[in-house]
């Protein structure tokens, strides 16, 4: 795998932009743009392993938003159904990979022969999954990643199933301590063969349960700072917090597709005295619905998952640019309902980042303007998004 370019972080970047503006406004856009592609490539290569039967197709598909029946689903079933080294790439984010491994205790290999053999080098970091206690061989596995210098998580997978089971044999059935005796029984299983690790407690029917937001915020704050924002908007909307994170996400983009307005292809609205670049607002509105789960596919893949009809996900939406195919006569139709004061309420926001960026003074209309314009976007998506997430889970849907 050829490596990925250094992506600059935003102050060295911003300066990077001020440079380029200094010798042109195509410069400037230039620049701009490759910032923006680089971000949308940066590449992320998960590996999914343990022993037969423990899971990990199953973690596979609820990781990446599929039902089990979709097409593109890992193939899941009661016996080992991976043979192969299999990539899963996210369905709307394919620089996002989750490759199923075979298990160790199935594959000819052994610990230090396996990682060869699945060419570990490619992967950012690895999740080892076991429906009951973890065994010798995923001890050795983690122990040949540790030489490796790569990151290794354990997963203690079927979470439900083995509430359900206590819960039928148990005459005083308490969740949370069988839980706690459940992560401490992994635990020290470890730790006896000489591996000391937190074990996260998960159910890949109900993510938003048990540890696996524990487990998201862990990978995310230990991968390099680059690929953080590459996590963050694969990963379902599992909380309120996720969703608010992901419209930080996008918040911090929004200046710099603003400035690729202001000094690209700005043209006047009919009606309006303003300017703003119309297939740009239409690709950052992709982004956005894609990245809360609001485009069609999502949310029909939410319904299935779900259980909750499609019809009833999608009356609790607001933004006319979710689920719909988002288009430039679509884009125009929404800017025209707006006025010009509310175009303009957020214009001393938009200008601070004039001078910083070195955008030329007669580009601070279409600026601003594409600054207003996606914040308002961005914020009625982010409260779909959250009544969306209320009413999967059947919830109070008030924002």
């Amino acid at each position: 795998m050829a490596d990925q370019p250094d992506v600059p972080q935003n102050t060295e970047f911003e300066k990077e932009i001020q440079e380029a503006m200094k010798k042109g406004s195509a410069q400037g856009a230039a620049k701009i743009q490759e910032y923006l592609d680089q971000q949308d490539k940066i590449q992320l290569h998960i590996g999914i392993t343990g022993e037969a039967g423990a899971g990990k197709s199953t973690f596979v598909n609820a990781f990446r938003g599929v039902d089990h029946r979709d097409e593109g689903a890992a193939p899941t079933g009661c016996v080992e159904t991976t043979t192969v080294v299999t990539p899963y790439a996210h369905p709307n984010y394919p620089n996002v990979t989750l490759w199923d491994l075979p298990g160790i205790g199935t594959t000819k290999f052994p610990a230090d022969k396996y990682l060869k053999h699945v060419e570990f080098e490619k992967f950012d970091f690895f999740i080892i999954i076991s429906a009951t206690r973890f065994t010798e061989n995923d001890v050795k596995l983690a122990k040949e990643i540790q030489k490796m210098k790569k990151k290794f998580y354990f997963v203690r997978s079927k979470i439900d199933n083995d509430l359900n089971a206590a819960e039928r044999s148990q005459r005083d059935f308490n969740a949370e301590k069988t839980l706690a005796t459940m992560r401490e029984n992994c635990i020290q299983g470890l730790q006896e063969q000489g591996v000391p690790a937190t074990v996260f407690l998960v159910s890949s029917f109900y993510l938003h349960l048990h540890d696996f937001p524990l487990l998201q915020q862990t990978l995310e704050r230990q991968l390099p700072a680059h690929k953080r924002d590459t996590l963050l908007l694969a990963v379902p909307n599992i909380n309120l917090e996720i969703i608010n994170r992901k419209k930080k996400a996008f918040q911090a983009k929004i200046k710099y597709d603003a400035g690729l307005s202001a000094v690209g292809a700005a043209v006047p609205l009919p009606g309006l005295s303003i300017a703003v670049d119309l297939s740009l607002l239409v690709n950052v509105a992709i982004k956005y619905a894609v990245g809360f789960g609001l485009d069609k596919l999502s949310l029909e893949r939410l319904a299935a998952i779900s259980g909750v009809p499609l019809s009833d996900l999608m009356a609790v939406i607001k933004s006319p640019l979710a689920a719909v195919k988002i288009t430039r006569d679509l884009m125009l139709k929404v800017l025209t309902t707006f006025t010009i004061t509310s175009l303009s309420m957020m214009a001393e926001e938009g200008l601070k980042y004039i001078p910083f960026l070195g955008i030329p003074v007669a580009a601070i209309i279409s600026f601003t303007t594409t600054y207003k314009c996606l914040n308002m976007f961005l914020n009625t998506f982010a409260d779909d998004a959250q009544r969306v997430f209320k009413k999967a889970l059947g919830l109070d849907t008030s924002v």
